[in-house]
């Protein structure tokens, strides 16, 4: 059985809609400054952030259109399964980012930079990137591996 899903803040970018919103966070050449605003209740979990400079933050896309089982993406010929994707629409619409954290901006507002995501998100959750069992230099990408940029 699922238990509910709480907020605990919300996202400020610069993208108005989905549309505004890049592929990747990456992407943009420099990537624009965003805040995670956290929540009055749950600003004491924020103790012991400093000195990461890696966070990855999950969150709730609101406007994502419903969910596609299978589809062709726009830069591949064929068809493909949802969960073999990132797209945007799930049935469940969370999504995750790895940011660069630089700092707080005030109590509760961390100073984010390559989110990818519309203004007024909500924030579900946020982890603290560790490179020694985040990263795996060695992993494959599937049918994605001759677009190795995407």
């Amino acid at each position: 059985m699922l238990g509910t899903v709480q907020q605990i803040g919300h996202l400020e970018t610069p993208f108005a809609s989905p549309a505004d919103c890049p592929r990747n966070g990456r992407q943009l050449k420099p990537p624009p400054l965003c805040l995670a605003v956290v929540d009055a209740a749950f600003q004491p979990g924020l103790v012991g952030l400093d000195g990461f400079s890696h966070l990855i933050l999950l969150y709730w896309m609101h406007a994502a259109k419903p969910a596609e089982m299978v589809f062709t993406p726009p830069f591949d010929t064929e068809p493909r399964g949802l969960f073999s994707t990132r797209a945007p629409w799930r049935p469940n619409p969370i999504a995750l980012s790895v940011v660069r954290f630089e700092g707080f901006d005030g109590p509760g507002r961390l100073r984010v930079r390559n989110l990818d995501c519309m203004n007024g998100t909500a924030l579900l959750d946020i982890k603290p990137y560790l490179r020694s069992v985040d990263s795996e230099p060695e992993a494959t990408m599937g049918w994605l591996e001759p677009h190795k940029t995407v």
